[in-house]
């Protein structure tokens, strides 16, 4: 078991922002019985990495997953979800939500799972049918030539505290409002390739993330010291932040992610239906058919 080059590096991915902090604080690639290179980026860089063949595993927004998760599988009980309010997928408006996405709204481009996400929202959810523009992450920019403007993970949360002037809506609370059903922004995901090629590597990667979450969860205050340190904010902040957040990949929380990729699948933003497929000891565990 094992193949593949033992001297060729896994090539990793790690999203940029806070929210995966808790599963990475104790992790330590250099740890690992095999070599193992680590790229950091945005969601939306490692979504393209990992799509072009440039990472081997690697969380990335669920859209990404579901554009070609045919060639994807999911490393078992990792992901980054809420079951109602998730604090740093916010929409800020110079109106009520109801009547602010009815006009522009300009997006975020680091994320494709929340700019979907409010896609759906906004056109299946309240019925509008607004005009959508790409930004860079930059509120008061945003907000010049647009109505609401859409700000993920650290970028959404600086905003909010110094926010004054506008309505904050909360995403995964109007997903969680509207389906009830959580919703899941990140899944950690193996490319079947490189399962079929380092199946012994994949699976002391998975346990040595599942060790390093569990230790972190154990307890939050170093992880949000960490934040407070690097960010600012107050700790008890931080530890609310990641105490709201769920790291785990149960059936509650795939039944919300399989209603999203429904969702988008019917609004056309999806280009096929998007099958779930759970990696575990080299073989493949299929949620759905």
């Amino acid at each position: 078991m094992g193949g593949g080059n033992v001297k060729e590096p896994l090539r990793l991915g790690r999203i940029l922002y806070t929210n995966v902090w808790p599963v990475y604080h104790y992790f330590d690639p250099s740890s690992l019985s095999f070599p193992a290179t680590t790229r950091v980026e945005l969601p939306a860089v490692l979504n393209r990495l990992l799509l072009e063949g440039e990472l081997d595993m690697s969380p990335v927004s669920s859209f990404a997953y579901g554009t070609a998760a045919d060639q994807f599988m999911l490393l078992p009980n990792l992901s980054v979800s809420a079951d109602g309010p998730v604090k740093s997928i916010l929409c800020f408006s110079k109106k009520p939500f109801a009547e602010a996405i009815q006009g522009r709204i300009a997006l975020t481009n680091t994320s494709a799972t929340s700019i979907n996400l409010l896609k759906i929202i906004a056109e299946k959810a309240y019925g509008a049918k607004p005009e959508y523009v790409t930004c860079e992450p930059d509120l008061e920019q945003m907000l010049e030539h647009a109505d609401a403007a859409l700000l993920i993970g650290d970028h959404a949360i600086r905003a909010d505290w110094s926010n004054a002037a506008y309505t904050v809506t909360d995403l995964g609370a109007e997903w969680k409002n509207w389906t009830g059903k959580s919703m899941t922004f990140a899944v950690w995901t193996v490319s079947k390739q490189a399962a079929a090629r380092h199946p012994d590597r994949i699976g002391e990667l998975a346990a040595a993330l599942a060790a390093s979450k569990r230790r972190g969860l154990e307890d939050l205050t170093p992880v949000a010291r960490q934040a407070q340190a690097e960010l600012g904010g107050e700790l008890a902040y931080w530890l609310g932040y990641f105490e709201n957040l769920n790291y785990d990949l149960t059936a509650e929380r795939l039944d919300g992610l399989e209603l999203y990729f429904r969702y988008a699948r019917e609004m056309g933003l999806l280009p096929q239906e998007a099958g779930i497929e759970i990696w575990t000891d080299n073989t493949e565990i299929r949620v759905n058919e």
